[in-house]
């Protein structure tokens, strides 16, 4: 696979269908349209939310978003990946790790002090790439649904 036409450009309104067919395979999932829609429009309209997209010639492969915030406990401003995607036919062509080299290069421009991601704990191969990235396990997520309250 010829990475050369691989291009990498941030995320825009008239991504929403690419993006939401992305975020349905990330979760394994159809996701609700309507709410979707809503929480995309009102995070592209959020200075500390920012999606990329790569896309290798001219079609979308891969989305990865980046959260940065001030964080109390840092006392500094601090970056997460919230979600990252890459289709299937893509994983393994070094498309990740170039979406991993650009929002990591945007975190540090806009001052972030570390980048943090949460996977979830049956996303094994997820997690190996995550570590040859250069992330380490240091923390625990805990998660309390109010679905059953």
């Amino acid at each position: 696979m010829n990475l050369e036409t691989l291009k990498i450009r941030v995320a825009a309104g008239e991504d929403e269908e690419t993006i939401y067919q992305m975020i349905c395979g990330l979760e394994n999932r159809e996701m609700d349209r309507t709410a979707y829609n809503k929480v995309f429009r009102a995070n592209l309209k959020s200075d500390n939310i920012h999606y990329f997209i790569a896309e290798l010639n001219g079609n979308p492969v891969g989305i990865v978003s980046c959260h940065i915030q001030p964080l109390l406990h840092h006392a500094a401003l601090v970056s997460e990946i919230q979600e990252m995607y890459i289709a299937p036919d893509y994983r393994s062509a070094k498309i990740g790790k170039a979406l991993m080299e650009h929002v990591t290069a945007f975190a540090k421009s806009q001052g972030a002090i570390q980048m943090e991601v949460t996977s979830r704990s049956t996303r094994e191969n997820a997690h190996r790439f995550y570590q040859r990235e250069g992330f380490e396990k240091s923390h625990v997520k805990l998660v309390r649904y109010f679905r059953d309250e």
